[in-house]
């Protein structure tokens, strides 16, 4: 086996391959390159795309060139996989816009510099073509009663709304793409998660029939936590990789809360910790595994988010609940601070308050303004109300609402202001 399928098999991301001796000789080749698409469906992509972008970058680490294909122009169109009704229709400047912001994200995982990874948008061919003659020299290849088949279209046909002619040209367009990455880039291979097995194997076969040339494919499973619930989902709503959505410290907060039996899983699918390091987490119990977490929480976090964001999110969650005794011999290629190292240099300010004073309450704007995190009054109000102030990782609702002992976790209150300004409360004794 191949080193690439080796890495991605052993880490648990391969679900189906196509035509699986000839992959393995082509990514023998020496010259790979790959394609995985993105929906730019929002200004941000979230933790359930983590799978095609780890596998991307893992393709990447071992010497492929990737493509990250922006759908611009699929997103016109939308998706039908995994879909009972129609997507909303975007306009072609929030499409712009949300393309933008992702590729910003992708940076993060990619090295773009000097051709290594490309960054390509599929409205750059597919809003200019001309119909008539793309039905002819290409259309012809499509066989309606295999397309109707495909399990994205099968969802929606048995549906209340059904689908709708537009949604019903996806998976040409999604081929089509391909034929152009091959054409213009050399890349014979889409990856994608389980769903998009249909519209992969239909750019695979356009390029056989059209070019007389072998693609391939590989698809991803889909990732769910151990109690069955769908990866990047939680109660107030989805994990983005946008720090402004999701900041560093609530990301950092998602994975150390992991189930337990999740743990080994998700270092191998979303850390570049070496496996055989990863292999002993799975014999871990308690203090251990949640020590464990915490590495989980610091890789995550520095590969979404960068390396002091990381930092200051270990820090603040360190005063908040306590720093994670990391052993030295657990997991020894991260680089989280160890041994339950307090908050390097008392990071986070700290301000004490009179008990009966936090008894009665204290409205947030107040205490936001009293303890440095805001200006005046007024800017406190207006951080609270913009949606930038958190309390023990949790925004501040409303500008008047009152912080008291309630608050109060393992002794502390943890004020935020932003992404980087953060502030302790104890009670003075």
């Amino acid at each position: 086996m191949s080193q690439i399928l080796h890495v991605l098999q052993e880490r648990g991301f391969i679900e189906q391959k196509t035509h699986e001796r000839e992959l393995e000789t082509y990514l023998k080749s020496g010259e790979v390159t790959c394609y995985i698409g993105f929906d730019p469906t929002a200004s941000s992509l979230h933790v359930g795309s983590l799978v095609p972008i780890m596998s991307l970058a893992h393709m990447q680490r071992e010497g492929c060139r990737p493509i990250a294909l922006v759908g611009g122009g699929t997103g016109l169109v939308g998706d039908p996989s995994g879909k009972t009704e129609m997507r909303k229709l975007l306009t072609e400047e929030t499409v712009r816009a949300n393309a933008a912001k992702i590729k910003k994200q992708l940076s993060r995982f990619l090295d773009f510099g000097q051709g290594k990874a490309l960054m390509l948008n599929n409205a750059d061919w597919l809003v200019k073509l001309m119909y008539i003659p793309f039905l002819r020299d290409i259309g012809r290849y499509f066989s309606v009663n295999r397309m109707i088949k495909a399990e994205s279209c099968q969802m929606r046909l048995q549906s209340e709304e059904g689908l709708s002619f537009i949604e019903f040209n996806y998976m040409i367009l999604q081929a089509y793409d391909f034929l152009v990455l091959f054409d213009n880039y050399g890349c014979r291979l889409q990856m994608g998660g389980s769903d998009q097995w249909g519209n992969i194997v239909a750019g695979i076969e356009l390029i056989r029939r059209t070019r007389q040339a072998p693609a391939f494919g590989i698809t991803f499973p889909l990732i769910t936590t151990s109690s069955g619930a769908k990866m990047g989902k939680t109660a107030r709503g989805a994990v983005w990789l946008d720090p402004e959505r999701t900041s560093p410290y609530e990301y950092y907060q998602y994975w150390i809360n992991t189930e337990d039996a999740d743990v080994s899983r998700f270092l191998a699918l979303f850390t570049f910790l070496p496996m055989e390091e990863i292999r002993a987490v799975r014999a871990l119990e308690a203090e251990q595994l949640n020590a464990a977490k915490a590495v989980l929480a610091f890789e995550a976090t520095g590969l979404a988010h960068g390396p002091e964001a990381a930092l200051d999110a270990f820090h603040a969650s360190a005063s908040v609940f306590g720093a994670p005794a990391v052993p030295d011999g657990l997991l020894p290629s991260s680089a989280i601070p160890r041994g339950g190292a307090a908050s390097a240099g008392g990071t986070v300010p700290t301000t004490l308050i009179e008990a009966p004073e936090l008894k009665r309450g204290i409205p947030a704007f107040k205490l936001f303004h009293a303890v440095g995190l805001a200006p005046s009054g007024s800017a406190a109000r207006r951080l609270i109300e913009q949606g930038g102030a958190y309390l023990n990782g949790n925004r501040v609702p409303v500008f008047d609402a009152l912080i008291s002992e309630k608050d109060l976790v393992k002794g502390e209150i943890l004020l935020r202001a932003g992404k980087k300004k953060f502030h302790k409360i104890k009670i003075k004794s």
